[in-house]
Formats: structure tokens, sequence, C-alpha cells
């Protein structure tokens, strides 16, 4: 359940409504709009949880990620500040009008997408070649995964599926796969309920006018 008061889940518990990592990715972050911003990323451990939540990694390369962290916080701090960068971008790409004129976060997208591709792999895989990862973890890793998912969806049809959460202040963002394409909230235990407890409250109190 998204919160959108002062209460509001960390990324160990955040719920993972998008249908995509990037999706879930830009859902770190909320009250982009009307403020104040939430920030679930406030460290590089941050990252790491959501990475493993999000399949990005595994237990073991997060155990390993975090180890390499301690070891290496400035650069560690210097990856966490791209992931905040590479989630705003990716926010506004799939909600600009024109995605394509969004110059900005196309840079920002494509300088992770080169970074990424240093650490991809063509492997065998029974009869097929398919992409994977380098054995071999890097800090900025779960960056990579999340630029190559944003990348995926941005330039397939499943890009029409994406939506931004019709509920106050929340600009979570999901793939709205509904077959009439009728979702409008990111969680309907939560976000729909507060719009519908504010039409009522709204309705009667009109009407008690």
């Amino acid at each position: 359940m998204v919160m959108i008061d002062d209460a509001f889940e960390p990324v160990e518990s955040m719920p993972m409504v998008g249908g995509d990592p990037s999706l879930d990715f830009v859902n770190t972050g909320s009250r982009r709009l009307e403020g104040p911003f939430r920030e679930r990323l406030g460290s590089y451990g941050d990252l790491v949880v959501w990475g493993e939540r999000a399949g990005a990694i595994d237990r073991r390369a997060a155990g390993r990620l975090r180890s390499e962290a301690m070891s290496r916080a400035e650069e560690a701090a210097e990856v966490l500040a791209r992931a905040r960068a590479l989630r705003e971008a990716i926010y506004r790409l799939f909600t600009s009008p024109r995605p394509g004129a969004e110059a900005a976060g196309l840079d920002v997208l494509n300088r992770e997408l080169v970074r990424a591709s240093s650490q991809r792999r063509l492997a065998g895989s029974g009869e097929r070649v398919v992409w994977s990862w380098a054995p071999e973890i890097a800090l900025d890793r779960i960056l990579g995964v999340v630029a190559v998912s944003a990348a995926d969806l941005l330039t397939g049809a499943e890009v029409e599926r994406v939506k931004e959460c019709g509920g106050s202040n929340c600009n979570w963002l999901f793939r709205d796969t509904s077959r009439n394409r009728s979702r409008r909230w990111c969680d309907m235990k939560d976000c729909g309920n507060r719009a519908k407890a504010r039409r009522y409250y709204a309705r009667h109190r009109h009407e008690d006018g």
C-alpha cells in the first residue's frame, strides 16, 4: 500500500505494484508534484535492498555489494546519486506526452545503458543464445538492470500501458494489464480507497450544506 502521508513504507516494505522493474524503481520516490518529496533511497544499502526485492540481484550478490560498499564508500555514494538521477529521468520519460522530446531524460538513460553494456554478455541457454550479466558484480549493477528494463519498456508496445497513479500526490507508475485498460490506481486498497473516501466526504458535505 502506498502511503502519501507522514507514515510511509520504507524500501524494505514498499509494495512492488509497478509491473516492471523500472516502474517499481521510479516508485522509490513519491510526492513529486506537490511535495514534500518522499525518498526511499536514503542510502546505498536501500538501493541494494530494493535490488534484491525487485530481482535485479540475488541474495549472494546483495551481500557482496554491501561488503564492497563499506570499503568503497565514496564510489557507493556516487552510485546512489546516479540511481536517484536515473529514477527521475525514467519518471519524466514515462510521464511526458512526448517521451522522444525528453532529451535530458534520454541522456541520463543512455549514459547508464552505455555503462551497463560493459557488464552484459551473450550466453548459451540450451538451444538459444540469451543476454546475461557478467559474473563480476559491479557496484552499479542494479542501475544497469533498471536502465535495460526501462529501455525495453520504452521501445516496446507495452509502453502504451504505462500509467501514473490517479491518487492525490502519489506519482507512482504502473503497467496497466487490465483487459480494458481501466486501472487508475497504483493500489486500489490505498490510493483508490482514499479517492473514494474523498468523493464520499465531498458529496455529503455538499448535501449537508
